[in-house]
């Protein structure tokens, strides 16, 4: 995911010199995420898409006033909730504001090479693990993990406090790590079976 620090020299380049490079930069870099978030939302890749679509469109109508915004990462997100909510309205679907109808999907799980050695076969588990969180605790697991964001931009994103997202985050690492640890505990037996 594209840094703060960035975003907000982005976010400046199109606001004041109406940077089309800027816009797009921006886009290509946050693009993926927003879409995974929206299809999360909608549970449809073309409406997903469109809906991140009609998110940046705005953001290119409105950039004059792009200054105005403190955490251009995290009004993404919001607009591309809201626009999701707008179009499951426009469906006649049953709109709720509940995340717990939401199913997060992940494209990869990031672990740190160097300071964990994962086997296939544990990776395997652990994906495992996460697709079966209650959908809340994946969505958060998602936002916090894979996408980068603070515990305050997901509470906010979300419409939820701080305080659930750390929850719901806790019990998703435990449930991850209950798994992982029964894993390693399996290895380390059989293993030692094998020296005796």
């Amino acid at each position: 995911m594209i840094n703060l620090s960035k975003i907000q020299y982005l976010q400046h380049r199109i606001a004041r010199f109406d940077d089309q490079q800027a816009y797009k930069e921006l886009f290509t870099s946050i693009y993926s995420y927003l879409f995974t978030f929206a299809r999360t939302l909608v549970k449809s890749k073309e409406p997903a898409e469109e809906i991140v679509s009609d998110v940046f469109i705005r953001i290119w109508e409105k950039r004059k006033e792009l200054d105005k915004i403190e955490n251009l990462k995290v009004y993404l997100y919001v607009s591309t909730r809201n626009t999701a909510f707008n179009y499951l309205e426009k469906q006649k679907h049953h709109l709720t504001n509940s995340i717990e109808d939401f199913q997060a999907e992940f494209t990869s799980v990031y672990f740190d090479p160097e300071q964990l050695l994962i086997t296939a076969d544990m990776l395997a588990l652990i994906q495992k693990a996460i697709d079966q969180l209650p959908p809340k605790c994946k969505i958060i697991f998602k936002l916090v993990k894979e996408d980068g964001l603070k515990y305050r931009d997901v509470a906010e994103i979300l419409n939820i406090s701080v305080k659930t997202v750390e929850n719901q985050l806790a019990i998703a690492l435990y449930k991850i790590g209950t798994v992982v640890s029964f894993d390693i505990k399996k290895s380390i037996s059989s293993t030692l079976g094998h020296h005796r």
